[in-house]
């Protein structure tokens, strides 16, 4: 099996650059077009990530998804047109869509038909190095399949390769529920016999303190990682260059301790990723100091600090010291401030912007570019604040915790 899934992800490495994709998406009750909007432009990134091409996107204002079709039966006819007379190869539904809903919709616009939480399986695959990545992401598209087994053998017939085809891969059609289940079971012992070795490593750290970077995709992360760490850590600007959990020791003012790069989060995680990579995220749950890493640039930062926050709630990480670490200033000023404003005028927005989040977040956050190196020193210095605070917390005899 593991052979063919090589084979089949070699031939998606190859031909994934063809496939050109549309976008659809419901406007719901309480929800504005330009909320719509914005998860658009972020599926969008995720279909790039993805080596698809995004010719179109598709929206309709609904009170709830159509059962059968999720879109209307009118704008359903009009994405059908589009597709046949671009040779659309693939279609991207913003929301998650029912086995039902797959398989007549398929029927009508005859390609292929994945939703967001698809995508970000699909990417999950592709990114996964580590033989515990790998468990991870497979149990979560098996999890995700599950339900959608009546239909997705006839499906993966007809199409081979590209988006949504990486993983458990093709089977044949007498591949039941019972072999899906015990596959399932054989990966969470797998991945629990990985956490029990992660959790003995863990353990042979000693008694340092530990700090984790933590935020939403494709915040500069793994670059903070490198600079902090002066160590090379892989980053990418793509969502999810980062799966597999980055630990290092840094030392600041002769005082050691470890500090973690883990897997960005994004909305409408699926569930099974989250259930998945609840191991890999121990690193973030036994950290003593979380480094909440936000790209300060992006116009929904702030919907994306609610986002991370949900998601550290949802794997039971609360009540930690945080440190929120506004990056990529360079952009913000750039994408925001007029090149011809005047020097005090632009110093009086700055200094708004950063005592508005000192008052909420009682002085704990720094102000940063990572690319350009400005404000690490103070970065550095609020982070060794933090780290000796919580050894004095945790050995409250010990007088000298410096190697």
């Amino acid at each position: 099996m593991k052979n063919h899934i090589d084979r089949l992800s070699n031939k998606n490495e190859a031909i994934q650059q063809e496939e050109k994709a549309l976008l659809v998406g419901l406007i719901l009750q309480n929800q504005t077009e330009e909320v719509l909007d914005e998860y658009l432009d972020e599926l969008a990134f995720l279909a790039q990530t993805a080596g698809a091409t995004v010719k179109k996107r598709f929206k309709q204002k609904m009170t709830h998804p159509d059962r059968r079709t999720f879109v209307g039966s009118g704008k359903l006819a009009e994405i059908a047109e589009y597709v046949a007379a671009e040779e659309i190869d693939l279609v991207i539904f913003d929301d998650d869509l029912s086995p039902r809903q797959q398989s007549n919709i398929e029927k009508e616009l005859k390609c292929k038909i994945i939703d967001r939480s698809y995508l970000i399986l699909d990417i999950f695959a592709r990114r996964a190095r580590t033989a515990q990545a790998k468990a991870q992401v497979e149990l979560a598209q098996l999890q995700y399949l599950l339900p959608r087994l009546r239909g997705l053998w006839t499906h993966l017939e007809r199409q081979r390769g590209g988006i949504g085809m990486r993983g458990p891969g093709e089977k044949e059609i007498e591949t039941d529920r019972r072999i899906v289940n015990d596959k399932i079971s054989l990966l969470k012992k797998r991945l629990e016999k990985i956490d029990r070795q992660n959790q003995t490593m863990r353990k042979r750290r000693g008694e340092m303190i530990r700090a984790a970077l933590v935020g939403y995709t494709n915040v500069g992360k793994s670059t903070l990682m490198t600079l902090m760490s002066k160590s090379e850590v892989f980053a990418e600007n793509k969502l999810f260059a980062t799966l597999d959990t980055t630990v290092r020791k840094v030392v600041l003012e002769n005082t050691p301790f470890l500090l973690s790069d883990t897997v960005g989060f994004i909305r409408k995680l699926p569930h099974s990723l989250i259930e998945s990579f609840k191991s890999t995220l121990d690193e973030v749950r036994e950290a003593d100091v979380l480094l909440h890493v936000v790209d300060v640039a992006h116009p929904q930062y702030e919907d994306h600090i609610k986002v991370v926050n949900s998601t550290l709630g949802e794997i039971g990480i609360q009540d930690k010291p945080v440190i929120m670490v506004f990056n990529k200033m360079d952009l913000y000023e750039k994408q925001y401030l007029d090149e011809f404003l005047k020097a005090e005028d632009r110093a009086e927005i700055l200094a708004e912007l950063k005592m508005n989040w000192a008052k909420q977040t009682n002085g704990q956050c720094v102000f940063i570019s990572a690319t350009q190196k400005k404000g690490i020193d103070t970065l550095r210095a609020m982070l060794l604040e933090a780290v000796q605070k919580q050894y004095t917390i945790r050995y409250p005899y010990k007088t000298n915790f410096y190697y």
